[in-house]
C-alpha cells in the first residue's frame, strides 16, 4: 500500500462518517427525508421561486419524483405552486413553515460539521479550508450538472459573495 492509498482509504472514511452524520442530522431536522431536507435547503438558501425542473436538476431527481416531493411538501405547507413564466412550468416558494425548516436544516448540518472540525487547531483548519477548496475546485461540474455539489451549501458561510467559494467567482454572484 502507497502513501496514496492510505490517504485516499482515510478521505473515502471521512466521506462515509460525515455524510452518515448529516444526512441523520439534516433529515431529523426536518422531520423528512433527506432528499425532502436537502430541498428545504435550497430553497432557504439559494433558490428564489425555482421551477419544479431547477430543482430536479439540484437534487438530481426524474421529473416526476420532483413533482411528487413538490406534492408532499405543498401538502405539509412548506412550499407553494404559482404559475411559471411560460404558462407551462411551476415556481415553487417556501411558506413561512417551510422557511423555518430549511433553517433547520442548515442549522443541523452547520453543527455536525463545527462537531467534525472541533479537534482541529486554528492552523489545521486554516490547512484544511485551502486543501479543501482545492479538491472541490477540481470536482467542479459543467453546466447542466445534476445533484449540484453545493445543495445543502450555507450561502453564508462558503464566502461566495468575497469570492470564497471554489465554484463561484466574486465577480459572478
Amino acid at each position: 500500500m502507497t502513501e496514496r492509498d492510505h490517504t485516499a482509504n482515510l478521505l473515502g472514511a471521512l466521506s462515509l462518517v460525515v455524510a452518515d452524520r448529516m444526512t441523520d442530522s439534516v433529515a431529523e431536522a426536518a422531520g423528512r427525508s433527506l432528499t425532502a431536507a436537502t430541498a428545504l435547503s435550497a430553497l432557504c438558501q439559494f433558490l428564489d421561486g425555482p421551477s419544479v425542473d431547477l430543482l430536479r436538476q439540484v437534487l438530481g431527481l426524474t421529473h416526476s419524483g420532483t413533482v411528487r416531493l413538490v406534492d408532499r411538501l405543498a401538502a405539509d405547507g412548506y412550499l407553494t405552486r404559482e404559475p411559471g413564466v411560460d404558462g407551462r412550468s411551476v415556481t415553487i416558494s417556501l411558506t413561512a413553515k417551510g422557511k423555518r425548516v430549511g433553517e433547520r436544516v442548515s442549522a443541523a448540518r452547520g453543527e455536525v460539521l463545527g462537531g467534525v472540525l472541533a479537534t482541529l487547531t486554528e492552523a489545521e483548519r486554516a490547512a484544511l479550508d485551502g486543501v479543501v477548496a482545492k479538491l472541490l475546485a477540481g470536482l467542479k461540474r459543467g453546466p447542466g450538472a445534476t445533484r449540484w455539489i453545493c445543495r445543502l451549501c450555507d450561502l453564508q458561510a462558503c464566502g461566495r459573495a468575497e469570492g470564497r467559494c471554489p465554484f463561484v467567482p466574486a465577480s459572478s454572484s
